[in-house]
This record gives structure tokens, sequence and C-alpha cells, in this order.
């Protein structure tokens, strides 16, 4: 009896002949696996052992924190697209130039785009104070790369053919089903998605200039206009956080420039703007603890958010929309500081069975936009006048609609 007979009929006596699986004696199971052939032996231990160090392979991988996978992942390309949101905000650039150093760090470069327009002073100070170098896009041929980064959104929109583009990686705090195709981290429990920039920096291992190490470096200017993208998605640390939001300000902290961040927090003020303002303060309609307003056409629609932010400010009210018209579109912004109200929600019940309108947001932020044309009755509705319009926004800030 060989070696291997051997240790089969030991096994054997050892586990009980008699114990039979299926109808079958262990024995005989045993005799069956030692007499395959060779070859296919050979090749059923090859792939048992490829299917476990692949397994442990996928492993390894997900476990590694996500800001080592980004970096890996933007290492196997020559350069990529950064694209923010259409009018991106501090938060958006933010998170651009937090992934544009990473890329830069792994020799990959990094187009930075977006569409639309960038209004709003305090995101033109952002980009003027930072001095980044931003492109605008107006279509889907006129992005840099194939690849493309989505960043504080999910889903590519603003631009012709924008349906098309598929992203490979994709972060963002904002709800929402737009996935990329390598790489996707949606957190809708932060506050901002500059807040999972700055846990990549840290799970890298980012160094300040003045450290002595060779490794990926978080410049005062980005530390900077991380801090500040937090701070303007929360109110200044005061709406919407969740821990993370904190702790990553805490990180960025001992980096940031305060001269950069005052000269991006306080830039001046157009006489538009203030216009708007004064209409919402003056104009507003106030039923119980809710405000809506609104303030006729305007030349700026990024005043429109202002305005609400602005009404809140109002003793005894927790909950405004502020409404707007330009070229033909009205555009809602709303602010919530009630628990009754998510406004997001609110927003988009208001607008619901209104052809061709959006709304939605966060519980404390919401935004939208329906075309006049649509809102007074053309297509399959039969209209409404904005006395109508403002009764629905009561109604589903009551949680009526």
């Amino acid at each position: 009896m060989n070696h291997r007979d051997a240790s089969t009929t030991a096994f054997v006596e050892a586990a009980g002949s008699a114990i039979e699986i299926d109808g079958t004696t262990v024995e005989a199971v045993a005799d069956g696996f030692w007499s395959l052939e060779p070859l296919v032996l050979s090749l059923f231990v090859v792939g048992v052992a490829a299917l476990l160090v692949g397994g442990w392979w996928i492993v390894r991988w997900f476990r590694r924190p996500p800001g080592i996978r980004l970096q890996r992942i933007l290492a196997d390309y020559d350069e990529v697209t950064v694209l923010m949101h259409p009018n991106p905000d501090p938060d958006a650039m933010a998170c651009a130039m937090g992934v544009a150093a990473i890329a830069d760090w792994v020799d990959t470069d990094a187009t930075l785009q977006y569409a639309g327009e960038i209004r709003h002073q305090e995101n033109r100070a952002f980009r003027t104070v930072l001095d980044l170098d931003l492109e605008a896009v107006e279509s889907s041929s006129n992005l840099a790369t194939d690849a493309v980064v989505l960043v504080d959104h999910n889903t590519p929109r603003g631009f012709t053919g924008a349906q098309s583009v598929e992203p490979v990686v994709v972060v963002d705090h904002h709800p929402g089903n737009g996935t990329g195709t390598r790489f996707t981290d949606v957190r809708t429990d932060y506050g901002a998605a500059s807040t999972i920039l700055v846990e990549y920096f840290d799970e890298i291992g980012a160094v300040t200039p003045d450290e002595e190490s060779s490794g990926l470096e978080l410049s005062p200017e980005l530390a900077t206009g991380l801090l500040y993208g937090i701070q303007s998605d929360t109110n200044h640390l005061t709406n919407g956080c969740s821990r993370a939001e904190f702790d990553a300000a805490a990180y960025l902290f001992e980096a940031i420039d305060e001269d950069l961040l005052e000269r991006i927090a306080n830039p001046q003020v157009s006489d538009d703007v203030l216009q708007v303002k004064a209409t919402a303060i003056t104009e507003k309609r106030v039923e119980g603890s809710f405000a809506v307003c609104d303030v006729g056409v305007v030349g700026n629609t990024d005043a429109i958010p202002q305005a609400a932010d602005e009404l809140m400010h109002l003793e005894g009210v927790t909950a405004v929309v502020v409404y707007g018209e330009k070229d033909g579109t009205i555009h809602l912004s709303g602010r919530s500081r009630d628990d009754r109200v998510h406004m997001g929600e609110a927003l988009r019940h208001a607008v619901s069975d209104i052809p061709m309108a959006n709304a939605g947001g966060h519980a404390r932020m919401g935004g939208g936009q329906l075309s006049v044309e649509h809102m007074q009755g053309i297509g399959p509705s039969s209209g409404v006048d904005k006395a109508e319009f403002e009764e629905r926004l009561f109604s589903a800030m009551a949680g009526e609609r």
C-alpha cells in the first residue's frame, strides 16, 4: 500500500467507515477524488488556488481606505477631467482642487471643468483668491478627456450630451443614483463633499509644506479651500453637519491661510443682490412660522438663495422659500431650520404636477426650477397662477401636500 492509500485508509477509519453522505461512504468519496486523472486533478488544484488568491486580493483591495483606492485609480490614467456641477460653489471647487492635487501626486494631469457660470460673489471670490484655473463646457465634446471624475454631484448635467457621459469616479454627498464605473463614494449623511476629500488626504498621509517629508502636500491654498468648502455648505458649521465636518476642520486648521480665508468669506456685494434681498425683506408673505416671497424678475439668480438666507434671520421664521424669474424660468430656493419641514421634499411636492419642473435637496436646504410657460398651463396641466403657487408652497412646508 502506498503512502496515499495508507493516508486515505487511516482517515476513513478515524472518521468511521460506516458514515455516509447522500448514500456514499466517505471512503468512496476519497477514492473517487484520488482516482481523478493527474491532469484534471492538477487543474482542479490550480483553480482552487487561483480562486483563493483572487478572493484574497479582492478583499484586500476593498479593505483599503477609499483615499488610497482613489489614488491608485487616478494613477492608471495619463489625464482626467474633474467635472463640477453647473454653477459650481466653494464645496464643488474645493473638491476639484483636492482631486487635482491627488492626481498630480501620481503624475496624472487633471483639467478642472464646469457647466454654467460662476456668478455668486462668494464663488467668484473663491476662484479669484485661490487662483483656480477652471474651464467652462457647453457640450460633452468640450470635455478635456474621456476619463471623468464627478465631484459634489453624482449625475452629469447642465451641458449638451451630459447623459452620455459615464464617469469613472464619483465623489458626492447629495442623494442620487449616479455611480462611477470604477469608484463611487456618496455619503449623504455628510454636510459637505469637501469633508470626504479631507478624509482622503488623511488616509493618504498628506503633509503640510513645513513638514520634512516627500509625501502628498496639503498646501495652504488647498487647506483653506477645503475648509471654506465645508463652511459654505454647512452655514459655517451650524447647519446639516455631521461629526466628520468638525473632525475635518480640526485636521485642516494648522495648514490654512487666515488671510485667504478672510478674503473669500467677505467679498463685495453687487447692487442687484442687495436689491433682491431688500425685496425679499419688504415683500415677504408670512403665515405662522413660514415665509414665502416672489422677488420678481432678477438679473442674477444667485441672489435668490442669498435672499432666502437673509429671511432666515427673521425672528419667528423657521422655513422660507424665495423665488424669482429669469429668461422664462422660475428659480426656487428654500431654507429650513424646522424639524417638521424637509425643505427638499417640500419643494419637490410643490412642483410635482407641473410639467418639466424639478426640485429637491436636503432637509435644511433645497432648490428647483420650472418653466413659466408650463406653470401657466402649456402642456398637459391646467396651470397655476402665482397666488395658487404660493399656497402650494405653504401647504408643502406644512406637510399638507
